[in-house]
């Protein structure tokens, strides 16, 4: 069996660039005041960022495939890049898997690739390919927001020495709807968190306490990976148990239902020693709740199902690195999960 070494970008540190691309969907012109503001913050840090030419917001792509791999490819590959963030997420970046070298990126100095939603189908894939961590977590537009008590933002992670362990915890509270201005409040920082509420186990009651290697993403833009060499576990540290999180963005629970068993099937969760569920915010159906969907799938692996954590569409935002040694635990008295970059 081929096996898999995980390699982690080295930590970020002021004086590094940052490059920003659209893999997927690019900037809309009523948006681009947030767009500055979210590099302004990072500049303010103490980075340099270079904006690529794949940033055309007027329709659902950036740019032509070819341009957006090669471009993704460029920044991954220059040692004078040491992380790539995109502005957010979109709908077809599936079709930039057939024309990125995995290879070549696996030979390159491992770079912080980061992001959520869409990303998720190139940040999967390019650690079960290339075995570079990457990181699931804020977007660039996302990026300005403060970070809530128990949780760290994407730069946290990025600028933490390799091997210290990053805790986090839930905060308790989350937005029940709606997104920022952007157009008319580019500058926003504070987090509307104005419904409360924690993590929840859907499989049964007990405390969980399990560890893992983390992957996962999100629901509607894996799924169509599963079964394809992109979404394979096999390499991920063979031996040891996973740790994979899904979020739903915006499918109804039928659909989601769906896809959570078309993953099964296709032995997506086979290593799983825990599942985390991302609180979504997408509609439930007069028969089958969101949670009902994901245990109606799932519940036959037999793990814990942890549902509401923090690592999807609805804010605020626990970054989760793929590859990662991960533990979680939730009890009456606590929850967390704890990454080791190891």
């Amino acid at each position: 069996m081929r096996r898999m070494t995980v390699r982690y970008p080295r930590p970020l540190r002021p004086g590094d660039r940052i490059g920003v691309t659209s893999p997927s969907s690019g900037v809309p012109d009523a948006l681009l005041g947030r767009l500055d503001v979210a590099v302004g913050d990072l500049k303010a840090r103490g980075y340099e960022v270079t904006v690529g030419r794949c940033m055309d917001g007027s329709g659902h792509l950036s740019a032509p495939a070819a341009e957006r791999a090669a471009e993704l490819t460029a920044m991954l590959t220059d040692p004078e890049i040491r992380a790539v963030v995109p502005p957010w997420g979109g709908e077809t970046g599936i079709n930039l898997l057939p024309l990125l070298d995995f290879a070549e990126l696996g030979r390159a100095e491992p770079t912080w690739v980061v992001g959520f939603s869409d990303l998720s189908t190139l940040l999967a894939p390019l650690t079960l390919r290339s075995g570079i961590a990457t990181l699931h977590g804020n977007n660039l537009m996302d990026t300005p927001y403060r970070t809530p008590e128990g949780l760290l933002s994407w730069l946290d992670i990025a600028e933490a020495p390799q091997g210290e362990p990053l805790t986090q915890t839930p905060p308790g509270r989350y937005r029940s709807g709606g997104w920022d201005d952007y157009a008319g409040h580019p500058e926003v920082r504070e987090l509307r968190l104005d419904a409360e509420g924690g993590w929840t186990r859907l499989d049964g009651t007990g405390d969980v306490d399990v560890t893992g290697r983390l992957i996962g993403g999100c629901v509607e833009t894996l799924a169509d990976l599963a079964g394809t060499p992109y979404l394979d576990t096999t390499a991920l540290a063979p031996g040891e148990p996973l740790l994979v999180y899904v979020e739903a963005a915006e499918g109804n629970a039928f659909a989601v239902c769906r896809a959570l068993h078309g993953m099964r099937l296709a032995g997506f969760f086979d290593r799983a020693a825990a599942v985390l569920v991302g609180r979504t915010g997408a509609p439930g159906n007069r028969t089958l709740t969101q949670h009902e969907a994901v245990l109606d799938a799932l519940g036959p692996l037999g793990v814990p199902l942890v549902a509401d954590v923090e690592c999807g569409h609805v804010p605020p935002y626990l970054p989760l690195v793929n590859g990662a040694r991960g533990r979680v635990v939730h009890t009456a008295a606590r929850s967390a999960i704890i990454q080791t970059l190891d």
